[in-house]
């Protein structure tokens, strides 16, 4: 037997309220949890990719990643001894609203990874029906998990907190979507993507037990995670579940601080999708900044509010990180502290984004008035200038004090997406500015080469823009992986030059521009 297998425990089973009702029909869950649900076998499971850095985090051996047992339990397929998968049950406000129990309506949760202080729980996402599935169908397609997979790994290795991906595998099942809700419904390929995190609890999951006024459940779901996640901190008291949910707010802050640097828009922020640890999660039509526009999302079912925004995202988990505060008041029955963390985060992110704003310019910190105005014309002109948010700050590094306003012009012109367009005008403002900046260069005098390595550290040159998700779904569908396999290996090194891979340190390019799947996406990506 794999020695891994000895550390398979179940605590989250173990310490909470299992769903009596053992049908795995759509219903509505009361007085639990979880409920216990197994994985719908799938015809023909067949393993795509496996991510072999991680699987040595859960010392799963390479040997057992190429066996016919991990393609089974790892699909869905089979359950191993002692082990009773289930869904979780959860609420939330979807745009806005509250939507009611929504649940683990297509994720089902294996079992969890004793490997320290902090546990591995183990999640397939598109392996069948739930209780929570409502209409649905439980399954998920290629192209969406093709968008997982790669997505969450590039995460952590920019170094955003984020669940993390296990496996890829085609289940050999055809699946029914109509991806832009527009009635043109089709069948795609089937596929499976083993999740692996902490814990996928989120703010729904507190959230639902509030509205259903069953506190005790509250409660005791309170207790469990602040036992298992946040052990420093006193569980049972007011004062505990204070400086609970002050973590939380920090984490999550931190989370938004890392989206606002690398240019990452989640597209739904739904309180269902906030996790409890500040990880990103639930990556559904996610999308990166290529032409700067704090106006932008990439979701459809958001084109008119543009409710989640990249430019208010910050302002969005505020405004969840609240509902969770409604959540568990119950359990504090006091409002002011509460209401004193939530004012905190506004004023905290605001001097937390300046700060992380002058890292990515290589300035010192703290900021200063001159440097908050530099920040600010920045962001004018970039607005204005129809350019790439990923490329600018990777060519900004390049800039020493000994270049001139026009020579640093020219370092950033691969960046604009149509800079013969730039008029005169909006050209020197450019040089204005660059005159400033280098003004503030000089006034600390860094070493240019210290400079540009810490720039470069946290400036990515790649990520995962649509576009190169596209290509590799396109040519997945075709069984043909290798595009995914070279983005997976370079997103592992998303701050490295990687000459080989210097084809993908690129704008968007003008065919992807409207193209489906490469800059907007539905709720069904």
């Amino acid at each position: 037997m794999e020695d891994w297998k000895k550390a398979i425990t179940n605590d989250f089973r173990d310490a909470l309220v299992v769903d009596e009702v053992k049908s795995n029909q759509p219903r509505q869950v009361y007085n639990a949890h979880y409920s216990d649900v197994n994985p719908t076998p799938s015809q023909n499971p067949r393993l795509i990719s496996a991510n072999s850095k991680l699987a040595q985090e859960l010392k799963i051996s390479p040997d057992y990643l190429r066996s016919e047992e991990f393609v089974t339990v790892f699909s869905g397929n089979s359950v191993l001894p002692n082990n009773i998968p289930y869904a979780m049950c959860y609420g939330g406000h979807q745009f806005g609203q509250w939507a009611g129990q929504l649940g683990d309506g297509r994720a089902i949760n294996l079992f969890e990874l004793n490997r320290g202080s902090v546990p591995y729980q183990i999640q397939l996402k598109g392996a069948g029906p739930t209780p929570y599935s409502r209409s649905a169908d439980g399954r998920a397609v290629l192209r969406s998990s093709v968008r997982e997979y790669l997505m969450s790994e590039a995460m952590h290795h920019l170094g955003v907190p984020t669940t993390r991906a296990l496996s890829l595998m085609l289940t050999g099942d055809k699946v029914l979507r109509d991806m832009m809700y527009d009635g043109n419904a089709a069948y795609e390929k089937g596929a499976v993507v083993c999740r692996v995190a902490p814990t996928f609890i989120r703010f729904g999951n507190f959230q639902i037990l509030a509205a259903r006024k069953d506190f005790t459940n509250l409660q005791r779901l309170a207790d469990y995670t602040i036992l298992t996640f946040f052990p420093h901190l006193k569980h049972g008291s007011k004062d505990g579940y204070i400086e609970w949910f002050k973590e939380v707010t920090n984490q999550t802050l931190e989370m938004v601080l890392h989206w606002q640097r690398v240019g990452f828009v989640h597209g739904v922020m739904n309180t269902d999708n906030m996790s409890i640890l500040g990880l990103t999660i639930d990556y559904g039509p996610y999308g990166w900044l290529d032409n700067y526009d704090p106006d932008w999302t990439p979701n459809t079912t958001d084109n008119q509010m543009k409710r989640y925004r990249f430019g208010h995202q910050p302002y969005i988990a505020q405004w969840n990180l609240a509902q969770l505060a409604n959540a568990i008041y119950p359990l504090i029955e006091e409002s002011e502290p509460l209401i004193e963390i939530l004012n905190h985060y506004k004023q905290s992110y605001q001097s937390k984004y300046m700060e992380m704003m002058c890292e990515k310019l290589g300035l010192s910190i703290p900021s200063s008035p001159k440097k908050v105005k530099l920040i600010q014309s920045l962001d004018q002109l970039m607005i204005s200038s129809n350019i790439d948010f990923t490329m600018c700050f990777r060519l900004l590094s390049t800039i020493t004090n000994q270049n001139s306003p026009e020579e640093c012009y020219v370092n950033i012109i691969p960046s604009f997406y149509q800079e013969k367009l730039i008029g005169a005008q909006l050209k020197s403002d450019w040089f204005d500015w660059f005159t400033s900046y280098q003004d503030l260069i000089s006034s600390e005098k860094p070493n240019s080469t210290i400079r540009k390595k810490n720039m470069d550290q946290i400036n990515p040159k790649y990520v995962l823009r649509n576009y190169m998700a596209q290509i590799a779904i396109d040519e997945a569908e075709k069984e043909n992986y290798s595009i995914l396999d070279e983005l997976y290996q370079m997103l592992l090194h998303p701050y490295d030059e990687q000459p080989q891979h210097q084809q993908w340190f690129a704008k968007r390019p003008e065919w992807a521009k409207n193209k489906i799947g490469c800059s907007a996406l539905s709720c069904s990506s």
